[in-house]
């Protein structure tokens, strides 16, 4: 079955949660603790938000969850590592989360151009001010550690 755009525009909002959440619990050892504790919260969020939107986009828009794409997963995982080793792994970690960030609101932009059920708006919402607030704690990080 195809799915129609706003399916398509739902299905990457999910994705682009997905690999954020996979890209940040991948590498919770490299963090150090006080970097870990202050995205821990942020990433605790947007796994019980991504849940809600799984359920609802079932519910609501017949979207059936997909599989993860494992490779690109370890392509990524493995292109962090190695850019580590030139550069300071903090820094890397924080401009890799920036990125994915990005991606999550470009997929987020893209949904909120399709009309969506009332049970699903206030969740996407809450998802793009999540991001926001993200952005802002990484871009802050990312200060204190060029100053050290």
């Amino acid at each position: 079955m195809f799915l129609d755009n706003r399916q398509v525009a739902m299905d990457s909002v999910l994705e682009a949660l997905a690999d954020s959440i996979d890209y940040f619990q991948d590498n919770l050892e490299r963090l150090r603790p006080p970097l870990r504790d202050a995205l821990k919260p942020h990433y605790e969020a947007r796994t019980k938000s991504m849940r809600e939107l799984q359920e609802l986009a079932r519910k609501h828009l017949d979207l059936l969850p997909r599989d993860a794409d494992v490779e690109r997963d370890d392509y990524l995982w493995l292109w962090s590592r190695l850019k580590s080793f030139v550069g300071n792994d903090s820094q890397v970690l924080i401009g890799e989360l920036l990125e994915q960030e990005r991606v999550l609101m470009q997929s987020l932009s893209t949904l909120f151009t399709h009309p969506l059920p009332a049970a699903i708006e206030p969740v996407i919402e809450e998802c793009w001010k999540g991001c926001r607030a993200l952005i802002r704690e990484l871009y802050a990080l990312q200060k204190q550690r060029q100053r050290r």
